[in-house]
Order: C-alpha cells, then structure tokens, then sequence
C-alpha cells in the first residue's frame, strides 16, 4: 500500500473524529443550562445570605401561587414567603397541597415562612380562642408544604401595657405549643407602625416564654418605622432568625409618616445595610433575606418579570457590597 493511500486514509478518519468533537461539544451545549440560570446558582453560592421573595411583592399582578412559585424559581431566588391566603385559593379551587410541594422542591425553592394573619395576641379571650384554632390549621397547611415557620404579627391588643409582657408571652407560647404537633414555629413579628415596634419589648417577650423554639420576624423598614437603633441590632442572637423581610427606605417623608407602600428595592434608599449586614452576620444571622415590597409605582411600571429580577438583582448587590469583607 502505498504512502499515499495511508495518508489519505488517516485524513479521512482524522475528519470523522474531527465531526465527532464537534457534534458532542454541540450535544454538550445543548443539554447545558443558559448561561444566566448558572450565573444566578454559582452567585448565590458566594453570599452569605439567601435571597428570598415575600409574595407581596407581586400582589398587584393577581398570580395564582403556583404561578408565584414557578416564576420566582425561574429568576433563581433560593427561597419564598407565601401569603396563606393565596394558598388557601389554589386549594378552594382544585389545587393540592401536594402539587404546590412539588413546585417548590423542583424550583429548588425553600419555603422560608408562610404569611398569615390570626389574632392571637387579642384582647378577647373569645377571639383568642378562633385564632388559635386558625392558627392549627393553617401550620397544618404550611407543613403540608414543606415549610418550618409561619407569621405571627400582634393584633386585637387594644392599648400596649408594658405592665402586661408576662400576659403577652402566655398568648406567644400558646400558639408556639400549636408547633409541637405541626412542626411549624410561628415568628412573633414587628411591626414598625404596629402595637409591637420596638425591638426590646419583642426580645423580651420572646425570652419571657421559656420556649426554646420562640422566635422574631424582623423587617429592615419596620424595624426603621418603630425608632429602633441600628447600633444595638447585634444584641440578639442572629442564629434565632430564620428570616427578615428584604426592603429599604427613602430619606422623606419623616420617619413617622412612612407607610408600607413607601418602601423601595433595596439600595434604592437609605438604609445603612453596610453598617447593618456585618452585625447581623457577626451576630449569627444565616437566614435569608426575603424582598417585601408594596410599592405602587413599582406595580404601574414594571410587570411581574420585570419586578423579580429587580428585586433579586438589587439584593444581591447589596449583600455582596455590603458584605465584601466576607465573601
């Protein structure tokens, strides 16, 4: 056989293996995730903190909650804060806690905390009692899905008596014994323009209880709105915080005439998260840190896809700004 016969043999088969390399290297392409779905999963694994999405950032868009889900999943958030009354809807009409569950975990999205509203903290030892029985059945449904804690913000107390704060961590523990069959904690929540805005009587209530698994929900623009000091937020215990609600503040109106739908994205404000941030971390915070917006103007000009890349774009910067010094 001559050389050049064996020459034009190797050529040939040099060509084939050639067409192979680039056919797997399409194939590989191909079955590769885009390139933002990782950029989002390898970003996250660099913070700290997870980035989470409060469902009332969306309330003005009227999604079905397994709609919420599949969309915050797409936008690459780590985890949600569902509103139990959408919940509630998916299953009034047909919906299954299953099909929700499913949603979630194929999402990867964790459910940080479910929204809920009951008066257990009233006033009214009647209206007391409904609440606690609202409140079993809706920690039946949050674990149903997968989630570990539900929102317990103070209402029904008609005048707030510091005299009382053994009275109020009664009430706290009752519906905190509810988590010892369900599995579900519920978070004493703050509220900045609320009966219970400041953070010390919040503190002192949870420890008042005795209960290990006594817990707050905090909020960076109520916790702003009730007049508490930045400077003393790395007294508590960071590792009791599962999770705070994600927002900022502008610098007007004054303090006392903020309302919830003057809340902005984060960074879009004044909100020292520099300061902030660090002491959470250096406190123990490992939580997530879940957006919660009710801004109107954000509603009228920007659809819901618009205002989830938002709302994680601009918490991821400022966790990885604020928290340079640690990534």
């Amino acid at each position: 056989m001559s050389n050049k016969k064996i020459s034009r043999r190797k050529a040939i088969q040099n060509s084939m293996l050639a067409s192979v390399s680039v056919l797997g290297g399409q194939a590989l392409m191909a079955s590769a995730p885009s390139s933002n779905s990782v950029n989002k999963r390898e970003e996250k694994k660099k913070l700290p903190f997870g980035i989470s999405l409060n469902t009332s950032t969306l309330i003005a868009y009227k999604l079905p909650v397994d709609q919420q889900i599949a969309m915050i999943a797409k936008t690459g958030f780590d985890g949600t804060e569902l509103w139990m009354r959408d919940v509630k809807s998916f299953l009034q009409n047909g919906g299954s806690s299953s099909e929700l569950r499913e949603k979630l975990e194929s999402g990867h999205v964790v459910l940080e905390n479910m929204i809920a509203f009951s008066k257990w903290c009233s006033d009214d030892a009647e209206e007391r009692k409904a609440a606690l029985d609202l409140m079993h059945e809706e920690m039946s449904i949050t674990a149903n899905l997968g989630g570990k804690f539900i929102a317990a913000p103070v209402q029904g107390v008609k005048s707030w008596d510091c005299r009382n704060f053994d009275e109020y961590a009664d009430r706290y523990n009752a519906i905190l014994k509810l988590g010892d069959g369900t599995g579900v904690t519920p978070l004493i929540e703050l509220w900045g323009a609320g009966t219970l805005n400041k953070l010390g009587d919040c503190a002192q209530i949870v420890i008042a209880t005795g209960n290990p698994n006594a817990a707050m929900l905090l909020d960076f623009y109520h916790l702003y709105r009730g007049g508490n000091s930045w400077d003393t937020l790395d007294c508590i215990n960071g590792k009791k915080l599962p999770v705070i609600h994600m927002n900022d503040y502008p610098a007007s109106p004054a303090r006392e005439q903020l309302t919830d739908a003057d809340r902005v994205l984060p960074g879009k404000g004044v909100c020292p998260y520099d300061k902030i941030l660090p002491k959470l971390y250096d406190a123990g915070f490992r939580g997530a840190l879940s957006v919660e917006l009710f801004n109107k103007g954000y509603w009228a000009s920007m659809d819901a896809t618009t205002m989830l890349k938002e709302s994680y774009d601009t918490t991821y910067q400022v966790i990885s700004s604020s928290m340079e010094d640690y990534l």
